[in-house]
């Protein structure tokens, strides 16, 4: 279903936003055996409500979410008067790289050339940014250059959301799909599952955010970490 014409305005990417056959949303693409079911979840996310509540009060913020265009994304971003960019990150990974990391990830040609398809935005440009899980698709050196790029079009104390797995020992990990329902409840649909390509402790996690202000993270039941960087 097309969105409405204004909604067109906040979002980037929309011709890589149709499903694939087979059913899959926008910007999500099958892990795993065809007929291996879709899991769908709802959880609490304390990391999600902390995210929104540093920016209450306020209106008028960009926020750029990495998880596909999503009309409840949208509709819950734009009611709190704010904008939203969207933009397909796994589907242009996978363009560029191969369904499952197939092409060099440290080829910097091919690095140069997703990240002026997946992060083309002038520095400074976003209030928030929505990570959810896409770090764990890269491998080092791609890695490094998105969390470089996303510190630079980030302004200085936003914040970023991100998932990962906490279990750092995992083959295959889940595939999902992040639909925000309420200021602190997310619903989760699991595709399948991909090689796991980085997995990352706490230790790790700081490591990798060294440049940022600080690193915060909230212990969940399940095995997702949610992080909050401030940038």
């Amino acid at each position: 279903m097309p969105l409405p014409g204004p909604l067109k305005n906040f979002l980037r990417g929309q011709l890589r936003s149709s499903a694939p056959s087979g059913g899959s949303p926008p910007g999500r693409f099958r892990h795993g055996g065809a007929d291996e079911p879709e899991v769908v979840t709802t959880r609490r996310s304390r990391a999600l409500e902390e995210f929104f509540l540093d920016i209450r009060g306020q209106s008028g913020l960009t926020i750029l979410d990495l998880g596909g265009a999503s009309q409840e994304n949208v509709n819950f971003i734009t009611n709190l008067g704010h904008r939203l960019y969207s933009e397909n990150f796994l589907q242009i990974l996978h363009e560029t790289f191969g369904a499952e990391g197939t092409v060099d990830h440290s080829n910097p040609g091919r690095i140069d050339f997703f990240l002026r398809q997946a992060l083309d935005y002038p520095e400074d440009h976003f209030d928030g940014v929505l990570l959810w899980d896409s770090l764990e698709y890269l491998a080092p050196a791609l890695l490094q250059a998105v969390v470089a790029r996303v510190h630079k079009v980030a302004r200085p104390k936003s914040q970023m959301l991100a998932f990962f797995e906490s279990d750092d020992k995992l083959e295959r990990v889940p595939c999902y799909t992040f639909r925000i329902l309420e200021l602190s409840s997310l619903q989760l649909t699991q595709h399948g599952t991909r090689p796991a390509v980085q997995l990352f402790n706490n230790r790790a996690l700081e490591k990798l955010f060294a440049d940022f202000q600080s690193v915060k993270f909230f212990l969940t039941r399940e095995r997702l970490r949610e992080v909050l960087v401030r940038v």
